[in-house]
């Protein structure tokens, strides 16, 4: 009952590539953090992720050039002409979509799905006017961070951009200011406990004030901390953290790791030292844990913990660690669902379990009948391709959400894909619209649909107008089925799925770009033209 928010671990992909095949599936924990300028460096299948991103840097620079006066005038500035406004909107499509290409297909990370954050550095944030910081959002991006770390948990800083230099402290702030997003999507990214644990109290002084003034662009700072890093140097740190609302730690494996070693390859030295860094590492996600609680009202959105490289085993042990279970077998109630919520059955987890899933991407979960490992689909073909794993509230259930695969996609042994029976709604209709279109009886109306195309489409428009003018809310909930099932149909042609539909949506929150919205007057035309002619017949 009641209590403090659970966090989980989230890796950092800093000299390790994010693709499954260097490192496994450990964005599935629902959240990353990418180094674009080295996560690529050693991953052979990745050769040409630097040189695009370069690309991406480069054309939001161009866009941020157009229209600027080569004068002084800076009232030239603002009054940008027709042809300046379409080249700037051209070069904002084209870095997008430039930006979306290397999210997905080089990093092989859906945005619409995890959080993904990307280190940039202040020069090209301000290079390109802020350009950059709008074009990663707009193509899936959840947050920037600007980085402004110094000891190498951002490959990309140099010692100009130190942040206990004052002038360097200035063109991180001229970088947070130029880049004209809600601070609650800007992360500013601090050296280890800098200013906090400085020599001189004057150090101490210019650090925190550089801490204050960064707080009123971003809503989250994101601080290394190191082995020695008692629960007590932390929580002289959080002085300076309290004016965010949530507050980062970054780890890297010499945070936890045994100082001792040894040339034998015995095994069970080996199990030792391993034993040992988990423990380490269990105690360290505690003293977070218990910091975290200690601020639950001056930093509301809590202090979460990211692991620099890590694999996936002790990326999955650092997540079992921050949960808890008061099951005698110690196993997590989980939850598998699609991605857009849909409960398909309830199921048990381990701590090997969801490093197994992790290492593979898929759903992975803890037989009781068997005592063991169940990779869902081993045995049935029906496997499971894993998009995220999530924690509840408490931190003591799982969820899975999941793309449940097969012939016929079925999670239940009796060949549904649900434990609960067949489903209702939308997903019926899905369900309906795919089986029409390998068989359909006789008569049916909607095979008629998939083969006339030019019905299909009047009746598309011919039911959204109906929508728009229905003003009773029971004529507008029928005109809106008739709107789904006629849509429907158009998807199940295209062989478009609900999910894919989800995906559209889930991206299209993370953009910070607007248009008008205004109506095309040549569609509103072509509309009336349908319509018209249907009078007619």
């Amino acid at each position: 009952m009641g209590g403090a928010k659970t966090y989980v671990p989230y890796p950092t992909f800093n000299q390790s590539s994010p693709r499954p095949s260097s490192t496994g599936f450990l964005s599935a924990v629902g959240r990353c953090r990418i180094h674009p300028k080295s996560c690529c460096l050693n991953d052979t299948d990745c050769t040409t992720g630097n040189e695009e991103f370069d690309a991406i840097v480069k054309k939001a620079i161009e866009q941020s050039q157009v229209g600027k006066s080569k004068t002084n005038d800076k009232n030239n500035d603002t009054n940008e002409d027709d042809s300046s406004k379409k080249l700037k909107k051209k070069y904002m499509k084209e870095g997008i979509a430039m930006a979306q290409t290397y999210l997905s297909n080089t990093l092989t990370l859906d945005t619409s799905i995890v959080d993904v954050e990307i280190v940039l550095e202040p020069s090209a944030i301000i290079q390109s006017d802020g350009c950059i910081v709008s074009c990663f959002l707009d193509a899936g991006c959840a947050k920037i961070v600007v980085a402004a770390a110094t000891d190498g948990s951002s490959s990309s800083t140099t010692k100009e951009e130190d942040p206990d230099d004052e002038q360097c402290q200035e063109l991180v702030l001229q970088a947070l200011d130029v880049s004209r997003v809600p601070k609650e999507r800007l992360i500013v990214e601090m050296a280890p406990t800098n200013g906090a644990s400085g020599t001189t109290d004057d150090v101490k002084l210019a650090f925190s004030s550089f801490v204050a003034r960064a707080a009123t662009y971003a809503s989250t700072i994101s601080v290394t901390i190191s082995k020695n890093d008692s629960l007590s140097t932390l929580e002289t740190a959080s002085n300076d953290w309290i004016n965010f609302s949530s507050v980062i730690l970054q780890i890297t494996a010499s945070t936890f790791t045994s100082d001792t070693t040894t040339a034998t390859t015995d095994s069970t030295t080996t199990d030792d030292t391993t034993n040992t860094n988990n423990e380490n590492l269990t105690k360290l996600v505690q003293i977070i844990a218990q910091l975290s609680n200690k601020h639950t009202t001056t930093i509301p959105h809590g202090i979460l913990l990211t692991l620099t490289d890590p694999t996936a085993q002790t990326l999955g042990h650092a997540y079992t660690s921050s949960i808890r279970t008061d099951r005698p077998d110690n196993l997590y109630t989980t939850v598998v669902t699609t991605r857009s919520n849909e409960a398909l059955g309830l199921v048990y987890s381990s701590h090997q379990s969801i490093i197994a899933a992790l290492q593979s991407g898929r759903g992975v979960y803890y037989s009781r009948s068997r005592n063991g490992l169940w990779r869902k689909g081993d045995t049935s073909g029906n496997f499971q391709t894993l998009h995220r794993i999530d924690v509840d509230c408490d931190g003591d259930a799982l969820r899975f959400m999941v793309t449940q695969r097969g012939d016929v996609p079925a999670f239940c042994h009796l060949e549904e894909l649900t434990c609960w029976g067949p489903p209702h709604g939308v997903r019926h209709l899905e369900q309906t619209l795919t089986a029409r279109l390998v068989a359909a009886p006789e008569g049916s109306y909607t095979k008629r649909l998939f083969e006339d195309g030019e019905l299909l489409r009047d009746k598309l428009v011919e039911e959204a107008q109906e929508l728009a003018e229905a003003e009773e809310p029971r004529h507008v909930a029928e005109e809106l089925a008739d709107v789904l099932y006629f849509a429907m149909v158009k998807a199940a042609k295209a062989g478009v799925s609900l999910d894919d539909a989800i995906v559209e949506l889930d991206k299209r929150r993370r953009k910070v770009t607007r248009r008008k919205g205004d109506s095309k007057a040549f569609r509103i035309a072509a509309g009336d033209a349908i319509l018209k002619k249907n009078q007619e017949l």
